[in-house]
C-alpha cells in the first residue's frame, strides 16, 4: 500500500507532553535577518505570494522576500529553525505559519520526525516555536458526540510530521500520517484530535452511534487500520467549511470539523481519480475545489487531478497519470482565470478549467541563460502586480523561477534562482549529487578570472571518455555553470555509478577535477 510514511508506532520513545511555546526575536538566541540574493535551497516545496511577501517552504527551512524576489531572508540554521526543512507553510490574517521536520538517529537508523510549528506575526522579525503535538500514553479515548471512541495515542515525534496547515475562523488545522487531523483554537498552545470517518463509513455526525477506533494503522493497540485516518492535506474554504485529504479520499465538513462526509473513488458516480489525496486547492474565482488525487489501493484508481464545482458532489478528472502536488491560480476576474499545476512531469497551466494544458517550452533565465533543469515541480503561485503584469512563481526540486509575464501564456522574462556554494578559481563541484538523469540535469560549477575557452570531459570510473561536454567553448569571467544530462556520446543514458569530469582552460593553471554519482 502507500508505504510513503508507514511504520511508526513500534517506536514508543520517551514521552512528550504539552510544552509551552518558545519565543525568538532579533538579537536573541542567534536569530538575525541577513538578506541573500537566492533562497537557501533549490528544493522548493511550497510557495505563497501575497501583496507584501513571497513565502517559500524549502528543504532548508523558510525563505521570505519583501521585494518580489530581489532579496531573500533565509532562516536556515537560525533559531528556532535550525537545520530543519519546511514541510508546509500558511498565511492567515498577517501571520506566517511553518511546519518543520528533520531527521533523528535511532539505533543507527536515520528516521524522519516532526519538529513542530513556528509562527511569526511581524514578517519574520520574531518567531514563536511550538513542539510537534503528541499525546500522553493514557490519551486512549476521545469523546465524539454521544460516543466515547478508542483513540490511538501518538506519543512520539518519529514519523509524526505535519504535512499541511489550514485555517478556518479562529481555528488552525494540521494534518499528519501518524497524528491524523488536529486543531487548535489558541494559536497552537494546545491541540485536539479530530475524528474522521473510518474506511467503512461515508459519513459521521455526533448523533450517530459509532463503534470504531481513531487509528491509522493496526498494532498492539487494536486491529483498526483506517486509510482515512492517515491525513496528508487540509483546506479551509470559509469560516466553517473544511476539506481534508487522506489515504482514503476527501472528507468535507461544513460545521468546522464536527460532522463529516467522505468522497472517494468508489462511492460516487463521478468520483476522484484516486484515494490518496496529497494536495488540495481552492479556486477563489468560482469556488471550485482542486485535488491532487493519487493511486492508492484499488486497481482501477489512477494518478490525476480531480476538481469539483459543486462542493464535492461530482468530480471531473484531468491530467491523467500525472502526480500533481499543489495548485496555483492566476485571476483576471470571476469568469477568467488560469489554473497552474506542478507535477512530476513538469508545470502545467490551463485557461479552460482543465480542458487543455500548456507547459512552458523552457524555463531559462533571460539574463544568465541558466535553466531549471528538472521535470519535477512541487509548487506554484501567481501574483498580480498591476492591471496587466503578473509574476508567476514555480518551485521545483532543482531551483526556483519567476516569470515576469506581460504577454499571455508563459511569455515574458524568466529569472532563475539557484542556490549554490561560492567557488574559488581553483575549485569546482557538481550538484545535485547524486543525480537522476530521468528527472534533472547535473550542474557543474566553476569560476574563471578572465574570458577564455573551456573544455569539459566526462569519464567513467576507469577514466575512459564518456562524453565531451563542451570543447573550446568561449566563456566569460566569474562563476559559471555547465549542464550534463547523464548521456554518453551516443545519446544513451549512462549506467548507475561514479563518474568524473575534467575542466581544461587557458585561464586555469591546472586541470580541475570533480566527481558525479548517477543514480536512476
Amino acid at each position: 500500500m502507500i508505504k510513503l510514511i508507514l511504520i511508526l508506532l513500534a517506536i514508543n520513545s520517551a514521552l512528550f507532553g504539552q510544552y509551552s511555546p518558545n519565543s525568538y526575536q532579533l538579537g536573541e538566541k542567534k536569530l538575525s535577518k541577513i538578506s541573500a540574493l537566492t533562497p537557501a535551497s533549490n528544493s522548493v516545496l511550497d510557495i505563497i505570494a501575497n501583496d507584501d511577501l513571497i513565502i517559500l517552504g524549502t528543504s532548508r527551512g523558510l525563505s521570505l522576500s519583501e521585494d518580489n524576489g530581489e532579496n531573500w531572508d533565509n532562516f536556515y540554521e537560525k533559531e528556532p529553525f535550525g537545520s530543519d526543512g519546511s514541510v508546509a507553510i500558511g498565511y492567515d490574517n498577517g501571520v506566517i505559519w511553518v511546519t518543520t521536520a528533520g531527521t533523528i538517529e535511532v539505533e543507527g537508523e536515520l528516521l524522519s520526525e516532526g519538529t513542530g510549528i513556528k509562527y511569526s506575526t511581524d514578517k519574520g522579525l520574531t518567531w514563536t516555536s511550538i513542539p510537534q503535538p503528541v499525546d500522553d500514553p493514557g490519551d486512549s479515548s476521545i469523546v465524539y458526540g454521544i460516543n466515547t471512541l478508542r483513540a490511538l495515542p501518538v506519543t512520539t515525534t518519529i514519523k509524526n510530521i505535519s504535512y499541511d496547515i489550514a485555517f478556518t475562523k479562529n481555528t488552525i488545522w494540521i494534518s499528519s500520517f501518524a497524528g491524523g487531523l488536529r486543531k487548535s483554537s489558541d494559536m497552537g498552545a494546545t491541540w485536539e484530535r479530530v475524528v474522521l470517518p473510518p474506511d467503512t463509513l461515508d459519513s459521521i455526525s455526533p448523533n450517530d452511534t459509532l463503534n470504531f477506533a481513531l487509528q491509522p494503522v493496526a498494532g498492539a493497540f487494536g486491529t483498526d487500520n483506517w486509510l482515512n485516518h492517515r491525513v496528508f492535506s487540509v483546506l479551509g474554504v470559509d469560516d466553517s467549511t473544511l476539506y481534508v485529504g487522506t489515504a482514503g479520499g476527501i472528507n468535507k465538513s461544513t460545521d468546522n470539523g464536527i460532522s463529516w462526509r467522505k468522497f472517494n473513488h468508489k462511492n460516487q458516480t463521478n468520483p476522484i481519480s484516486g484515494n490518496f489525496v496529497v494536495g488540495l486547492g481552492l479556486n477563489e474565482a468560482d469556488n471550485s475545489i482542486w485535488a491532487a488525487t493519487w493511486k492508492a489501493e484499488d486497481l482501477d484508481e489512477f494518478w490525476g487531478v480531480s476538481h469539483s464545482s459543486d462542493g464535492g458532489e461530482n468530480w471531473e478528472v484531468t491530467l491523467p497519470e500525472a502526480k500533481a502536488y499543489k495548485f496555483g491560480f492566476k485571476y483576471f476576474n470571476s469568469s477568467d482565470f488560469h489554473v497552474l499545476v506542478p507535477a512530476d512531469k513538469g508545470i502545467f497551466r490551463s485557461s479552460n478549467n482543465g480542458g487543455t494544458w500548456v507547459q512552458p517550452t523552457t524555463i531559462r533565465d533571460s539574463y544568465t541563460n541558466i535553466p531549471i533543469a528538472t521535470n519535477i515541480f512541487y509548487a506554484t503561485a501567481a501574483k498580480k502586480l498591476n492591471a496587466t503584469d503578473y509574476h508567476i512563481w514555480v518551485g521545483s526540486n532543482n531551483g526556483l523561477a519567476r516569470l515576469s509575464e506581460t504577454n499571455g501564456f508563459w511569455e515574458g522574462d524568466w529569472k532563475v534562482y539557484l542556490a549554490s556554494t561560492e567557488v574559488k578559481l581553483d575549485e569546482t563541484y557538481a550538484f545535485p549529487n547524486p543525480f537522476s538523469p530521468a528527472q534533472e540535469l547535473v550542474k557543474i560549477k566553476y569560476s574563471l578570472s578572465e574570458d577564455a575557452k573551456v573544455t569539459i570531459r566526462i569519464m567513467n570510473f576507469s577514466m575512459q571518455l564518456v562524453r565531451v561536454l563542451i570543447q573550446n567553448a568561449q566563456r566569460g569571467t566569474g562563476e559559471l555553470f555547465e549542464f550534463w544530462d547523464g548521456k554518453n556520446e551516443l545519446g544513451n543514458v549512462v549506467t548507475n555509478g561514479v563518474y568524473f569530469y575534467r575542466i581544461d582552460s587557458d585561464a586555469i593553471s591546472e586541470p580541475l577535477f570533480g566527481k558525479i554519482m548517477v543514480m536512476k
